[in-house]
């Protein structure tokens, strides 16, 4: 992958390849999830370990690199964080698990590969609506083969649509932005990943939440990038760490706009 076309190239078969498995392990235990809960309070289902376990298979085959998954034990995870600096699959079989046990067609798989622990190859997929964001470092971003962005964003932030997850902000900033917004108007949908390919798509301009995980971001991060947005932490700062870390991200559709964004959180967080 030496060059954007050959990334582009294999961010197109990384795509073909989740929406297959997706087809084959997750759609057939849609509507029939038998729900876990795992030791964080978090949700689990078959949907979840099966997906994550074909992918551990398929993956290799496409690149060959160890897989890190949600799914796995944190001190798999930074064992396997630790052996992939020169190759690296992030995976989240199902983001937007609740949604999927409850039978809301929100949710994805998110998969991210990663060299030196930054983003080259980037895809998430909704089997329900069939919608592939995907994207590769340097050959932009995409929607089942049409370019990203699909619509211009917001310029002035007062006219923006935001995503907001106010579960996971202080209760300062959530009071502060349910009372005197300064957007017209939020949505919340319940999937990290596709929320991140939403900001991208220009289906929201703005995007706030509060904790994500690396297979949270991992793909979204370059998807966004890729499509001509931007983003960082709350504070500021990079969005990069490890798995066993939970960081904050803001994300806009375009540069003014995460500055304007920016400015509005920062003075009233």
């Amino acid at each position: 992958m030496n060059t954007s076309a050959q990334r582009l190239t294999c961010a197109r078969a990384l795509a073909d390849l989740v929406r297959d498995m997706a087809r084959d392990t997750i759609l057939p235990l849609y509507q029939k999830a038998v729900r876990e809960q795992k030791a964080d309070g978090t949700l689990l289902t078959q949907a979840d370990l099966a997906s994550q376990a074909a992918l551990e298979i398929r993956l290799p085959t496409l690149l060959p690199a160890p897989v890190l998954g949600e799914e796995m034990t944190p001190e798999a995870q930074g064992q396997v964080w630790q052996e992939g600096q020169e190759g690296l699959w992030v995976i989240d079989p199902i983001d937007g698990t609740t949604n999927f046990a409850n039978g809301i067609p929100f949710f994805g798989v998110a998969v991210a590969y990663l060299v030196k622990h930054k983003t080259q190859l980037g895809v998430v997929y909704n089997p329900v609506t069939d919608e592939a964001f995907y994207a590769a470092r340097g050959a932009g971003a995409w929607l089942n083969a049409v370019p990203l962005p699909l619509r211009s964003p917001a310029t002035q932030l007062k006219d923006a649509v935001a995503g907001v997850d106010f579960k996971r902000i202080s209760h300062h900033l959530g009071d502060e932005l349910a009372v005197r917004p300064p957007y017209y108007s939020q949505r919340n949908f319940g999937s990290s990943a596709l929320e991140w390919c939403y900001v991208a798509a220009g289906r929201l301009d703005v995007y706030i939440h509060g904790g994500q995980m690396l297979w949270d971001y991992a793909a979204g991060r370059l998807i966004l990038e890729e499509a001509g947005g931007s983003y960082s932490t709350l504070g500021g700062t990079p969005l990069t760490a490890g798995p066993a870390i939970k960081r904050s991200v803001i994300a806009a559709a375009s540069p003014s706009l995460f500055e304007q964004w920016r400015t509005w959180l920062h003075v009233h967080a």
